[in-house]
C-alpha cells in the first residue's frame, strides 16, 4: 500500500484545497471587514480622524450671504504604518498513518490545523476592532450606564433593547448607517441575549417568545444581525458596520503544504498573513460590562 490513492491525495493539490474550503467555513470576523491584497511587509493607510465636516463660528454653510466666500472645510487624515503577522502551524502524520488512514483521517488533520489558523486570524482581527478591549479611536460605554444592569442580571433587570439603541445612535452621530451592523458576541454574552428575550420580554414582544422558539438562533435584532464567537472577549460586546470599519489587507491566503520525509512521514503546513486595521473606528462600539460576574 506505499503508493495508494490517500498518499497521492496528502501529497498532491488537494490538501491545499481542503484548507481553502475549510478556511472559508470558519472565518467570522474577516467576513465583516474590507479585503484585499497587499504586497511587501507593510501597508500603509490612513484613518479618518474627523466625522461630517462642519464650519467653525462665524463661518457658515447655510444661508451664505451673496458674494461672500465659502467656509473652508478640511478633512482631517492620521497616516499609519501596519506590518504584516505571520499565522503558521504544522502537524505530522506517519508513513504507517498515511498508508492506513481513509481520507477523513487526513481531512480532519487538515481541519484542525486550519481551524487553528483561520481562528488565529479572527482572534487578531477581534483585537482590532475593539482595540483590545481598551477603546481610544473607537466608541464605547458601559451596559450599567445605559440600559442599567448587566444583561444577565437577575429578574432580567437590564435593558438590553436601549443598550443596543444606544450604539446604534452612537454610529448614525457619525454618519455612518447602523442598520445591517453586525453585533458580536461570546457564547454566554448569546445565552444572556436570547435568555432575556425569551424568558424575561417575550410575552411583552409579541410572537416573539414562540417565533424564537422554533428557530433556535436569534438572527437579527433591531436591524443588527447578530454573530457569536468564541474569539469575543467574555465580558465584551461589539457593534460594527461590515465592510467600512475595518479593512484586512492579505498578503497570503490560507496555504497548505505537505513537506515529505522519507519512509517517516510527512509534515502538513499552514498558513496565513496579513494585518487588519480600522480605517473607520466611529463606526464600532464596544459594549462593556455584559455580564455581571
Amino acid at each position: 500500500m506505499g503508493n495508494t490513492v490517500e498518499m497521492q491525495d496528502i501529497r498532491g493539490l488537494d490538501i491545499d484545497k481542503l484548507a481553502k474550503g475549510f478556511a472559508e467555513e470558519t472565518y467570522v470576523f474577516k467576513a465583516d471587514c474590507q479585503v484585499s491584497k497587499m504586497s511587501g511587509d507593510s501597508v500603509r493607510w490612513f484613518q479618518k480622524t474627523a466625522g461630517t465636516l462642519t464650519a467653525t463660528a462665524p463661518s457658515t454653510i447655510t444661508d451664505v450671504s451673496p458674494l461672500s466666500t465659502p467656509a473652508t472645510l478640511g478633512v482631517s487624515w492620521t497616516r499609519n504604518t501596519s506590518y504584516k503577522k505571520k499565522f503558521f502551524v504544522e502537524g505530522f502524520i506517519s508513513m504507517e498513518d498515511i498508508e492506513d488512514a481513509d481520507v477523513g483521517a487526513l481531512a480532519t488533520t487538515i481541519r484542525d490545523l486550519t481551524i487553528s489558523v483561520t481562528s488565529a486570524v479572527d482572534a487578531h482581527i477581534w483585537d482590532i476592532m475593539s482595540e483590545s478591549q481598551s477603546p481610544s479611536d473607537i466608541q464605547s460605554f458601559a451596559t450599567t450606564a445605559v440600559g442599567g444592569d448587566q444583561w444577565d442580571a437577575l429578574n432580567y433587570a437590564a435593558d438590553i433593547i436601549k443598550d443596543l439603541m444606544r450604539a446604534k445612535r452612537m454610529i448614525k452621530a457619525y454618519r455612518y448607517n447602523p442598520e445591517g451592523a453586525s453585533l458580536y458576541l461570546d457564547p454566554v454574552g448569546y445565552e444572556s441575549l436570547v435568555n432575556w428575550l425569551i424568558s424575561g420580554k417575550g410575552s411583552s414582544i409579541p410572537g416573539f417568545s414562540s417565533e424564537k422558539i422554533k428557530s433556535g438562533t436569534v438572527m437579527s435584532i433591531l436591524g443588527l444581525n447578530v454573530k457569536v464567537s468564541n474569539n469575543v472577549t467574555t465580558d465584551y460586546a461589539l457593534v460594527v458596520v461590515p465592510k467600512r470599519a475595518t479593512t484586512y489587507k492579505e498578503r497570503h491566503g490560507v496555504t497548505a503544504k505537505v513537506i515529505k520525509d522519507e519512509m517517516i512521514g510527512s509534515n502538513i503546513r499552514v498558513m496565513a498573513s496579513g494585518i487588519a486595521f480600522n480605517t473607520d473606528p466611529k463606526a464600532i462600539v464596544l459594549i462593556t460590562d455584559v455580564n455581571t460576574a
